[in-house]
């Protein structure tokens, strides 16, 4: 049995700031849109508006933040995004209070919001790469993708029943003081962060907003994974709302089945995340990037044969049980390739190019598989977004470039699950 590996209290404290807004972020899953039901009456057309407006709007407001995140020390940034998060999500709760809350301010906290949690995440991939030893990295990144899926498993139905208990603002409040709680988990980090130096004019230049795409779009490794990533998150995504509305309404899932057929296969992102490390000391990374890369697109068609009662419903999490183990492989292995490739001065603007291309992709494939859905019907919709999925592989880079990076890297990954 192997042994649990201490990667030091910095990471530790890292590791429980990621915990505590991850389980936070969950248990609010799809708040915005259940207050503007609920509380606002607002129809279909002004609930696709407030998903699909947040994250384009977001992702465009973000495009400067990542030079100006990759200058910047990266914990300072972290905590400065979590309390601008905090204060954006109260301002909710105050407002349901006082009787003033707008459809308007929901579009604006949840712009603010897209765009943080942009910066953030460019920071944090900065500062991980910064706290963990490289070959330790798999490890760490196999650990968040883990406390991922038990949030996404626990999260949604622990909201469910606070808002059912404690009316539809619960769970933004916990949200918010989730980035409080985070505010302060990063700065225990302790230690000192050199403030990133910058060999060129001090100021932001027009050429740094475009410097992320820049360094993906010309990395021989990173671009196909770039246009994979992006393609596969976008088709998966696009397709969520137009399941609910198969199983909610034409075949009559109840809310809890619906739940279930979606919360229960996380526990295939926990088995995948766990095996990731594993799998790469036997195999090597490049091979099972590439592998669990190929398999994660071969699920996703099998949800366009969905049927009404029990056959339907174990379709359904088989189905999702397959496509989340596989996911739970790939995105440690992936993430750590991504960080390994990617040079330690252009990680936050690298990260930061790759969110926001992915969360307009999403906003606008959502947005176009809505209208493909009216024009032919859900079914045919999501079949359609399964089979691009299936060409998806060839987008993966067929050739390990770690060579590149030293003959020791290999076996050094291999040693990681012997330590």
């Amino acid at each position: 049995m192997v042994a649990r590996r201490s990667l030091g209290r910095q990471f530790g404290w890292l590791w429980t700031a990621y915990a505590v807004s991850t389980l936070g972020t969950w248990l609010a899953l799809d708040a915005f849109p259940l207050i503007a039901i609920l509380v606002l009456h607002a129809g279909p057309t002004e609930v696709s508006m407030l998903a699909a407006a947040g994250l384009a709007v977001g992702a465009a407001v973000a495009v400067p933040l990542g030079p100006w995140v990759e200058f910047r020390r990266k914990r300072s940034v972290m905590v400065a995004m979590d309390l601008i998060r905090f204060a954006a999500l109260m301002s909710v709760p105050a407002a349901f209070a006082l009787g003033w809350l707008s459809f308007a301010q929901l579009l604006v906290v949840s712009v603010i919001v897209a765009a943080t949690n942009i910066a953030f995440k460019a920071a944090s991939g900065a500062c991980l790469k910064a706290l963990v030893q490289p070959a330790d990295l798999l490890v760490a990144n196999g650990r968040l993708e883990s406390t991922t899926w038990t949030a996404t498993a626990l999260g949604p139905p622990l909201g469910g029943a606070a808002i059912g208990l404690f009316g539809p603002v619960t769970t933004v409040v916990a949200n918010a003081v989730s980035f409080l709680l985070s505010a302060a988990g990063i700065r225990a980090i302790g230690g000192s962060e050199p403030r990133p130096a910058r060999t060129d004019a001090p100021q932001l230049r027009a050429g740094d907003l475009l410097e992320g795409w820049r360094y993906i779009l010309t990395h021989p490794a990173l671009r196909p994974l770039f246009f994979n990533t992006i393609l596969v998150n976008g088709l998966i995504m696009a397709t969520s709302p137009l399941l609910a509305v198969l199983m909610l309404g034409r075949l009559g899932f109840a809310p809890w089945q619906y739940g279930l057929a979606f919360g229960a296969p996380c526990v295939g992102g926990l088995i995948g995340s766990r095996l990731a490390r594993r799998l790469v000391a036997r195999f090597g990374r490049h091979k099972i990037m590439l592998t669990a890369g190929a398999l994660r697109a071969c699920w996703s068609v099998g949800l366009a044969f969905i049927r009404p009662g029990a056959a339907g419903l174990v379709l359904v999490i088989a189905v999702e049980l397959g496509l989340i183990t596989c996911m739970g492989v790939f995105n440690p292995v992936f993430a750590t390739y991504r960080l390994d490739q990617t040079a330690t001065d252009r990680v936050a603007r690298t990260l930061s190019a790759w969110s926001v291309t992915s969360n307009a992709t999403i906003a606008a494939m959502t947005a176009l598989w809505g209208l493909l859905a009216s024009i032919t019907s859900p079914r045919t919709a999501i079949a359609i977004a399964g089979l691009l999925i299936l060409t998806t592989p060839l987008l993966l880079p067929r050739h390990d470039h770690t060579h590149t990076r030293g003959a020791g890297r290999r076996q050094t990954l291999r040693e990681v699950d012997q330590r």
